[in-house]
């Protein structure tokens, strides 16, 4: 097991002291957070920004694989990116270039990585893996991605595709085999390779399996995470036998409740924030659609923004009743999201 302290340590080429100084301020404003009344007194230090919601797949708890966003499906711009990350560059200790969509699906995504490289960001993504090709893994390790998620949902194709609708397992295991082929022919230690084990009824069964198929491939980390569903409250055929690996508890009566006690107060909307394709900042990754949007980049510029009305008011309303708002509601905050193994 991959203790936290060896995972910080490959923060350690990215930090300055600026950028540990706004790490220590958001600790401790977060601690008081009640003082600032909505104010923030410093920047995030981790953002998501998202490439594109286009996927190839079809999951069921996924808007992206479901087509059911209200917003319009599009990818990033070069560009914009460059901008938006020139202006967040100063605080940012981490960025994941991924929110919805599957992100190898953008055609420029490496010189995304590579320009937020080169600004000293850690810099991650999350993929289902059905992309990398030979050409894809030299340019993914090529262009110093820190670390990259592949999701692996089974071991066979019977009970991976009953959640990764449409994907083929083939795919993704040929695609991490080129990508620790390639680590190893430029003598690379990057990316950091982790199979990302969404655990759900139809596969619980096989988390043995899957930690021995990572090792036989040379696969860095596994982690098994918990699902999200959006109808929980009577039982979802999603929800595994082992409460373990759940979001959810079983009441008394038979009914379905999130493991988080929902305490008016959250760590995401202090230290980070997700960034959309086309420049809207909502508060984290569970506002899939973009409902509570604080702004918009293209409009004004991230530090008015982050302070702004929208974003003053939002943190409000969480910190006097966070339970009343949507994208809290169901919300994995306080709750262990995934273990390592």
């Amino acid at each position: 097991m991959r203790s936290h302290l060896s995972e910080w340590r490959r923060y350690l080429p990215y930090l300055t002291t600026s950028k540990l100084w706004n790490a220590f301020l958001v600790w401790v404003s977060f601690f008081t957070f009640r003082k600032w009344n909505g104010r923030h007194p410093a920047r995030p230090i981790s953002v998501s920004i998202e490439p594109t919601t286009a996927c190839n797949l079809g999951c069921p708890e996924c808007p992206s694989g479901l087509k059911m966003f209200s917003r319009k499906t599009g990818q990033i711009k070069v560009d914009d990116f460059k901008e938006w990350i020139d202006s967040i560059a100063g605080h940012i200790i981490h960025v994941n270039l991924y929110f919805q969509g599957e992100p190898f699906i953008h055609p420029d995504f490496s010189r995304l990585v590579e320009y937020a490289h080169r600004k000293r960001i850690f810099t991650s993504t999350s993929t289902n893996g059905h992309f990398i090709s030979e050409s894809v893994a030299n340019e993914i390790v090529s262009s110093g991605l820190d670390q990259i998620i592949i999701s692996i949902d089974g071991v066979t194709q019977e009970v991976y595709e009953q959640y990764r609708v449409y994907g083929k397992l083939d795919k993704v295991l040929e695609g991490t085999r080129n990508l620790v082929e390639r680590k190893k022919q430029l003598r690379s230690q990057t990316p950091h390779i982790v199979f990302q084990f969404l655990v759900v009824a139809p596969n619980e069964h096989q988390i043995p399996e899957v930690l021995k198929l990572a090792e036989e491939l040379g696969v860095d980390d596994v982690r098994l995470k918990t699902a999200q569903v959006y109808n929980y409250q009577h039982g979802n055929p999603l929800l595994p036998s082992d409460e373990r690996y759940s979001r959810y508890v079983r009441k008394k009566d038979g009914t379905y409740r999130v493991k988080n006690a929902l305490e008016n107060q959250c760590w995401r909307m202090w230290s980070g924030c997700v960034i959309t394709w086309d420049g809207r900042v909502v508060p984290c990754c569970f506002d899939k659609d973009a409902t509570h949007a604080m702004g918009n980049l293209r409009e004004q510029p991230f530090s008015e923004l982050w302070n702004g009305h929208n974003y003053r008011q939002f943190r409000r309303s969480l910190m006097n009743s966070r339970a009343e708002i949507d994208i809290c509601a169901n919300c994995s905050e306080g709750t262990r999201v995934w273990t390592e193994a």
